[in-house]
């Protein structure tokens, strides 16, 4: 088996930060459907459309 530097993989920006991340096994079968980089980008993003704009 041969392994692969990092700079070899796909990457992607991320939807909510904007920094560039690579391919990870664990995303093989959905690669195409993976925008964030991370859960916490991933949750931040959600939060962001789910929290109503408080009015003062």
């Amino acid at each position: 088996m041969r392994m692969r530097k990092k700079s070899d993989l796909p990457q992607k920006i991320c939807q909510h930060c904007g920094r560039p991340f690579a391919w990870r096994k664990k995303w093989q079968k959905v690669w195409d459907e993976v925008l964030y980089c991370s859960d916490r980008c991933r949750s931040e993003r959600k939060g962001a459309k789910a929290a109503p704009s408080a009015s003062i």
